[in-house]
C-alpha cells in the first residue's frame, strides 16, 4: 500500500460566494512536521536563448523571460508548495495517489511545476498549458521529502487561479485532465476530485486508460473513478461547507478562519504531518486594483499570523523569512541525496518556535501574545481592505516595504 499523501487543502471562492467582486484563494500546506518553509521573492528576469534552469532534481530549458513570483516553499527544494506571480496568477499543488505508481526516477516534482507555471504563465490557462507541456516533456518523479532513508513519491493535482477563472488540474504520470471553474466555492485535497466534467485533457488520455483496461469506453468517462485506487475516492472537503455558509461573504478573513480550523481537519496537526505554512490571496476581478497575497512563513496557522505582500517594482526582500543557503554543499544537491539534514530554520521560524513553547508552557503569557499578534494581523487586513476600496491608484512606494515591515513587527513582538 502506498504511503498516504499529506492532507493539504486548497480552496478558491468566486462571486457570488465571495465578497465585492473578489476571487479568494487559500492553501494549507501539510508536510512532514519538522520541515521548514520559507517565503521567497524572485524578480522578473530575462535569459539568453539556450539557457538552462536547474530545478530540484533535473535541469531543463529556460524560457527567455520569467515573471516575478513570490513563493512559499520547503526550503530544501527549488519549486514551491504555493505562490503567486505579478499577473495575479496563484498556483498550489497537492500530492495525490492514483492507481498508477508514481515514479521514483528523478524528474520534475509537482512543486517544481508550481513554480514553473507561475514563472511562465500570465493567466491561469497559460500556467496550466505550461505545466502539462513540461509534464509531457520531462515527466514527474523523485522524492517528495528530504529523506535519505526512503523515497516518497506522488502524482500531482493543482489549483490554478487568476482574477477570472480557476482550473483544477489532476495528473497521473504524464496523463491529465482539467476542469474550469468560474463561480462558487471549490476545494481540492490529497485525492482526485474530477469526475465527468472535464474541460481539457491529454489528447491520448482515453485511449491510454482503455489500453490499460481501466475503462471500457461505453460508460461516462469519470476521471476519479478511472484513476483512483478503489477505496480512495471519497468526498474530501470539510472546509468547503464553512466557506459556503458565509453566504456571499467569503473574504480574506473568512478564508483565514477556515485554514485555522483544526476540528474540521483542514488545519493538519497529526503525528506525521503539520500545516507547515499557509497562503491566502485576494484577487480583485477589476484589474485596476492590486492582488494581495498573505503568507504565514511559519507552521500552524492557528498560531501564526498572515502577512500581506503586494507586487511592485523593487519590492524589499525579506531575509528573515528565508532559510540559510548551503549552495553546492547542500545535502539535497549531492548524490546520494539527503545524507544529512542541515538546520534550515530562518529567523522568523526560530522566533515562532519560542512563541509556541510559550503558548504551551505559560498559558496566560501565551494567550496575551496571541491576542497582540492577531491584533497586528487585523490591522494588516484592514489596511489592505482600505487599499481595495479606494478610488485612486495605489502608490507603489506605499507598499514596497509592506511584507518586510510586517515580518519585522512580528519579530519585535516575539523579542
Amino acid at each position: 500500500r502506498m504511503a498516504a499523501a499529506p492532507p493539504s487543502y486548497c480552496f478558491v471562492a468566486f462571486p457570488p460566494c465571495s465578497k465585492d467582486g473578489l476571487v479568494v484563494f487559500g492553501k494549507n500546506s501539510a508536510r512532514p512536521r519538522d520541515e521548514v518553509q520559507e517565503v521567497v521573492y524572485f524578480a522578473a528576469a530575462e535569459y539568453d536563448p539556450g539557457s538552462k534552469v536547474e530545478c530540484t532534481y533535473i535541469e531543463i530549458e529556460q524560457v527567455l523571460k520569467t515573471h516575478a513570483v513570490v513563493l512559499s516553499r520547503p526550503s530544501w527544494l527549488w519549486g514551491a508548495e504555493m505562490g503567486a506571480n505579478e499577473h495575479g496568477v496563484c498556483v498550489a499543488n497537492e500530492a495525490v495517489v492514483t492507481r498508477e505508481p508514481a515514479s521514483e526516477s528523478e524528474a520534475l516534482l509537482g512543486m517544481d511545476l508550481v513554480r514553473l507555471g507561475l514563472e511562465r504563465g500570465a493567466t491561469a490557462k497559460e500556467a496550466l498549458d505550461v505545466i502539462v507541456a513540461l509534464l509531457e516533456e520531462h515527466g514527474q518523479g523523485g522524492n517528495y521529502y528530504e529523506d535519505g532513508s526512503s523515497c516518497h513519491t506522488f502524482q500531482s493535482a493543482f489549483l490554478i487561479v487568476d482574477r477570472n477563472e480557476a482550473w483544477i488540474l489532476e495528473t497521473s504520470g504524464k496523463y491529465w485532465a482539467a476542469e474550469k471553474i468560474t463561480e462558487g466555492v471549490k476545494c481540492i485535497c490529497n485525492q482526485l476530485s474530477l469526475t465527468t466534467k472535464i474541460d481539457a485533457e491529454h489528447p491520448e488520455l482515453r485511449n491510454y486508460v482503455k489500453s490499460q483496461g481501466w475503462w471500457n469506453g461505453d460508460s461516462d468517462f469519470n476521471f476519479s473513478e478511472v484513476f483512483s485506487l478503489a477505496d480512495d475516492h471519497l468526498v474530501c472537503c470539510s472546509g468547503r461547507e464553512s466557506l459556503e455558509k458565509q453566504g456571499g461573504d467569503v473574504s480574506a478573513q473568512a478564508m483565514i478562519d477556515v485554514l485555522r480550523d483544526k476540528d474540521s481537519g483542514v488545519c493538519v496537526d497529526s503525528e506525521s504531518f503539520l500545516t507547515t505554512a499557509s497562503i491566502v490571496s485576494v484577487l480583485p476581478q477589476d484589474p485596476s486594483f492590486p492582488c494581495i497575497h498573505y503568507f504565514t512563513g511559519t507552521p500552524d496557522p492557528s498560531r501564526s499570523i498572515f502577512k500581506p505582500f503586494i507586487f511592485v517594482d523593487d519590492v524589499k526582500l525579506v531575509p528573515k523569512v528565508q532559510s540559510p543557503s548551503f549552495g553546492n554543499d547542500d545535502p539535497a544537491k549531492k548524490i546520494p541525496r539527503f545524507q544529512e539534514k542541515p538546520d534550515r530554520r530562518h529567523e522568523l521560524y526560530k522566533a515562532h518556535e519560542w512563541a509556541r513553547s510559550l503558548l504551551e508552557n505559560d498559558q496566560d503569557k501565551g494567550q496575551k501574545l496571541m491576542r497582540i499578534m492577531l491584533d497586528l494581523e487585523k490591522q494588516g487586513l484592514e489596511a489592505m481592505e482600505d487599499i481595495l476600496s479606494r478610488t485612486e491608484i495605489l502608490d507603489p512606494a506605499e507598499v514596497v516595504d509592506l511584507f518586510y515591515d510586517c515580518v519585522d513587527t512580528e519579530l519585535k513582538f516575539f523579542k
